[in-house]
C-alpha cells in the first residue's frame, strides 16, 4: 500500500467516525459504522443512523454534509433529503445513510454487509 493510499485510507475512515459522532451529537439512534474496505467495489464505508424525524435526519445530513466539506470531502450525490425517510449522502470512499425507523428496519442494510467490520466512535 502506498502512502497515499494509506492516508486516503485514514481520511476516509476519520470522515467515516466523524459522520457518525455527529449524527450520535444530534441524537440519531443505532449508529453504525460499517468497514467495507476490500469488500466493496464501490465504496469504503458505510455509516448508517436512524433520525427520529424527517427534520433531525435533515439537520444530520446538513451537519455531516458542512464537516466533510471542511476535512475537503466532495459529495458526489444526496438522495431522500425532501422526504427524509432514507436521507443518502455519497461521498464515494464514505457512503452515509439517515434513515426513519420504519425505513431501516425494512431495508436493513446491515445484514447486507454482515461479514464486515463494524467500529466503534472510540476508535
Amino acid at each position: 500500500m502506498t502512502k497515499k493510499t494509506e492516508k486516503t485510507r485514514t481520511e476516509d475512515k476519520q470522515l467515516a467516525l466523524d459522520a457518525a459522532r455527529i449524527a450520535r451529537d444530534l441524537n440519531c439512534t443505532d449508529i453504525t459504522v460499517i468497514d467495507l474496505t476490500g469488500i466493496s467495489p464501490a465504496t469504503n464505508y458505510y455509516v448508517i443512523a436512524t433520525g427520529t424525524s424527517a427534520r433531525q435526519a435533515r439537520t444530520a445530513a446538513d451537519e455531516i454534509s458542512v464537516e466533510a466539506k471542511k476535512q475537503g470531502h466532495q459529495r458526489f450525490g444526496v438522495a431522500g433529503y425532501d422526504r427524509g425517510q432514507w436521507i443518502l449522502l455519497d461521498f464515494v470512499s464514505v457512503v452515509v445513510h439517515i434513515f426513519a425507523a420504519d425505513q431501516r428496519e425494512y431495508y436493513n442494510l446491515e445484514m447486507l454487509w454482515g461479514d464486515a467490520e463494524q467500529l466503534t466512535l472510540d476508535e
